[in-house]
């Protein structure tokens, strides 16, 4: 048994903002999703340069570029 994660990744068709470690174990499968995702006009995909998967939920330096991209991206889309 198989799933894909980006499968019907087309189908988005809404402000998109993704966010991934750049040392992710699981940052290629962002960026596939990422590179799929053209049914939305406003995407952004955000990598945060030299973090984990696990570090970007506590290490307060990647915390704080994450809350500041969700704060202007929310701002600006909701």
């Amino acid at each position: 048994m198989t799933w894909d994660a980006t499968d019907q990744a087309e189908l988005i068709d809404q402000p998109l903002l993704m966010i991934a470690g750049s040392t992710a174990d699981t940052c290629y499968t962002t960026e596939q999703a990422f590179a799929k995702a053209t049914g939305t006009k406003t995407k952004e995909l955000v990598l945060i340069d030299g973090a984990s998967h696990i570090e970007t939920y506590w290490k307060p330096e990647y915390v704080k570029q994450i809350s500041e991209k969700l704060t202007g991206f929310f701002g600006k889309n909701l």
